[in-house]
């Protein structure tokens, strides 16, 4: 799922996800575990452009990525 926020586009690929859930605890709003255990954007996106900035650079083998 791609998710548009302002200019962002933001989108978790299952593929590289290990569902460690870092990016749920660090942006809230915007990331939720899924039922396969893996990360999903939310839509509409709740945090700030900053806040998903780093959740994706924090993310532990790069899976979030933003464009």
């Amino acid at each position: 799922m791609v998710v548009n926020l302002i200019d962002m586009k933001v989108k978790v690929d299952k593929d590289k996800c290990i569902g460690c859930g870092l990016c749920v605890s660090l942006a809230p709003k915007s990331f939720k575990l899924g039922e396969d255990g893996k990360s999903q954007v939310i839509e509409p996106v709740g945090d700030d452009e900053k806040t998903i900035e780093n959740a994706a650079e924090s993310c532990p083998v790069g899976a979030i990525e933003i464009s």
